[in-house]
């Protein structure tokens, strides 16, 4: 007999919108992974002086400094063969080339290694900033449900409150005063964006916490945090799973956005909203500095979107035969 997640899964299989979706976020994601071996300005392999070298896995003292590509001796390059961070004052705005196939910037960056580095930017800040807000949602909105009372009237207004500010804003001025990184960022949007998550699972534990099983493990004498965390809160994740998926694909707009603002991640340090924000001087003829970019943050949060949609339709009961 097949398990609950074996259905869901066999649910979900069947949207084929999702399904790409989901595709596309796994390469994103092995992309962000491998975005090292992908594009970096060290060799995979080096034989220089009769020995034999790896310099994108090691740092070698006697190779510091080195100009890898001015070496003479056998090289392997990735496939593309520029750091995110190196000039090439030669190539400077040059359009999609064999040497720079998505073209350079303004400074003469390859642009297709900025754009896999700022991929990871965009991946880590998506799941860490959600992975935050959800624990801290799924605490407070436990403790509402669970206890009710005036426990669940305090925390309710206290997530009122929060819900009435203006998120966006609110986020500028918190990063004004704690200076603009990447782990601020992340911090920021996880404390402002717990109260969607919060109010999910506050009704889902209003909904169980008179069912059968939790009055059992009550006059059994189960402790509090046991019910709540071993009982209540597996039966009640379904929503949140599909809340956090909405939530990635707003927290990379919302990162996108600070970084055309230059309230993002810093320089050198790459981001899809950075580079998207440096080609407003040169819209009028380097396409592909606003092209790609937009493209990127358009087809990555439609595809966390879609999954979100598919895994909404696969976990509803009520579309089950």
């Amino acid at each position: 007999m097949k398990g609950y997640w074996s259905i869901v899964w066999e649910r979900f299989k069947q949207n084929k919108l999702a399904v790409v979706g989901f595709c596309i976020v796994i390469f994103l994601f092995m992309i962000a992974l491998c975005a090292p071996l992908i594009a970096n300005n060290k060799p995979y392999i080096l034989i220089y002086n009769d020995r034999l070298y790896f310099p994108i896995l090691f740092e070698y003292k006697e190779l510091a400094g080195f100009d890898f590509k001015k070496i003479d001796g056998y090289k392997i390059f990735p496939p593309i063969p520029y750091s995110y961070s190196e000039y090439d004052l030669n190539a400077i705005v040059q359009p999609p080339t064999t040497n720079h196939i998505l073209g350079t910037d303004e400074q003469g960056r390859d642009l297709a290694a900025r754009m896999l580095y700022g991929t990871r930017v965009s991946i880590f800040v998506g799941f860490v900033a959600v992975f935050l807000y959800v624990v801290i949602g799924i605490i407070i909105g436990a403790l509402a449900g669970f206890y009710g009372g005036w426990v669940d009237i305090i925390i309710s207004r206290i997530i009122e409150i929060v819900m009435c500010f203006p998120t966006f804003f609110l986020i500028l001025t918190i990063l004004a005063l704690w200076g603009q990184s990447l782990l601020n960022v992340m911090i920021v949007i996880g404390i402002t964006g717990w109260t969607g998550i919060a109010r999910i699972v506050r009704g889902e534990f209003f909904k169980l916490r008179e069912q059968d099983f939790v009055m059992a493990s009550k006059a059994l004498g189960a402790r509090d945090y046991w019910i709540i965390f071993k009982h209540i809160l597996p039966n009640a994740m379904a929503p949140v799973m599909v809340s956090a998926t909405f939530g990635i694909a707003s927290t990379i707009l919302i990162e996108s956005s600070l970084s055309f603002l230059g309230f993002g991640v810093q320089p050198p340090t790459p981001s899809w909203g950075d580079i998207l924000s440096q080609s407003r001087d040169f819209i009028d003829f380097a396409w592909w500095l606003t092209l790609i970019p937009g493209f990127a943050i358009f087809i990555t949060i439609t595809s966390y979107n879609l999954v979100g949609e598919g895994l909404q339709d696969a976990l509803d009961p009520k579309q089950y035969r």
